[in-house]
């Protein structure tokens, strides 16, 4: 065991609240051919003492791209590998996917530890395990150097934050889902972090990642964030933190370039040359979106965590460049208004009742742009300015 009883213990009650799945996971069944998630071993020293599973397509050609898969807290590798849909689109495309694994041994809801310094440190525990696999992918199944991507749920979401910000050198970009921004926990509490969300300007959420690899003045991975509207696990306004957080770190703005819609009442911001996109899920609580079906842009098994909405894996890949050179799937564009934009002033209260707002963790944030508005009550008042369809900001 390579932490404290204790230590485990004391970080329970901090992350019971991220648990992303239930014990018994809904498992699809394997395709009639070879390849099937195989465990690795002996693929370094491994400090994090994480497990390594790996997905080989059959026909898998040397120099192609490979994905880095985190499971959340309660979960294993081969549920969250079965039920994402990752390996519909590894056999499709043809790419490696790595998924480590956690254990009760290292933290008891299995958990990545994305809250201790000794483990989102570059060179140090589970974040050089996690390196080590990739390395391992590169000199034995000839992944692409200049083509590795991580994805990851809650915990596993943040753990992607912390690869990301940490071997910028080693990932090409990474998709964050109903995660948290690099460095939220430590230095504030998981819960916080977790059900109210920590608020800094872009630049010091930058530093923070600049800082996670001192010296590194060479690209910076692209990043896809995704986050349901009603998760009250891991509050929206992280999904506004990340933003802010990789477009300072891709030198871009805070102003969406464009916006615009994808299936399952889903608003898409994209910043800068598509640097960054933000996904919000209208109504989903924590999970991953999948969405079971046989089309082109369908994907998963939908289970606990694993929510019936659109299949984010599908668009997670294109936005990666995994299928075959395509391009990045086009947002329906949001027209522009014809006429003075709406501006509302009212409660807190009453713009949730109108719809204007959503409430989550006892504050109020505005539909669209999920600009924190302040408590969610009849004595604060804001003012809202509608700038597209479902799509409002704070001041007018």
């Amino acid at each position: 065991m390579r932490r404290s009883s204790s230590l485990f213990t004391r970080l329970t009650g901090a992350v019971a609240g991220i648990v992303l799945t239930a014990a018994a996971v809904t498992a699809v069944a394997a395709p009639a051919q070879a390849a099937s998630l195989t465990q690795v071993t002996g693929f370094g020293s491994n400090p994090g003492n994480l497990a390594m599973y790996a997905y080989r397509p059959d026909n898998l050609p040397a120099g192609a791209p490979a994905v880095v898969l985190l499971h959340g807290c309660t979960q294993n590798a081969s549920g969250y590998f079965a039920n994402s849909g990752w390996q519909k689109y590894a056999d499709q495309w043809k790419f490696a996917v790595i998924v480590p694994q956690q254990s009760s041994a290292n933290q008891s809801l299995s958990c990545f530890n994305w809250f201790v310094e000794g483990d989102i440190t570059r060179g140090q525990g589970e974040a050089l395990s996690i390196r080590q696999m990739v390395e391992h992918a590169r000199n034995t199944y000839g992944s692409d150097p200049g083509r590795i991507f991580v994805s990851g749920l809650s915990a596993g979401g943040a753990m992607s934050a912390v690869m990301l910000a940490t071997y910028p050198d080693v990932f090409a970009g990474g998709s964050v889902i109903a995660g948290l921004p690099y460095r939220c926990s430590p230095p504030a509490s998981t819960s916080t972090c977790q059900y109210s969300g920590v608020d800094k300007t872009p630049a010091a959420w930058g530093d923070l990642v600049r800082n996670a690899y001192p010296g590194y003045t060479g690209r910076r991975p692209r990043v896809s964030i995704w986050h349901g509207t009603s998760d009250t696990t891991v509050v929206p306004a992280n999904a506004t933190e990340l933003r802010d957080q990789w477009t300072n770190v891709r030198g871009v703005g805070q102003t969406p370039t464009s916006t615009g819609s994808l299936p399952a009442g889903t608003s898409v911001e994209v910043y800068g040359n598509n640097d960054v996109r933000v996904q919000r899920v209208s109504g989903m609580g924590h999970g991953t979106p999948v969405d079971p079906g046989s089309a082109a842009n369908q994907c998963g098994t939908a289970a606990a965590y694993m929510l019936d909405t659109i299949c984010s894996t599908y668009h997670d890949a294109v936005f990666f460049g995994l299928n075959s050179g395509g391009t990045t799937p086009t947002a329906s564009p949001t027209p522009s208004p014809t006429t003075a934009p709406t501006c509302v002033t009212a409660s807190n209260y009453a713009h949730v009742s109108a719809g204007r707002a959503y409430a989550s963790g006892g504050y109020a944030y505005a539909n669209g742009s999920n600009q924190r508005m302040g408590l969610y009550n009849t004595f604060n008042t804001s003012t809202l300015k509608q700038t597209g369809p479902n799509y409002w900001v704070i001041g007018c």
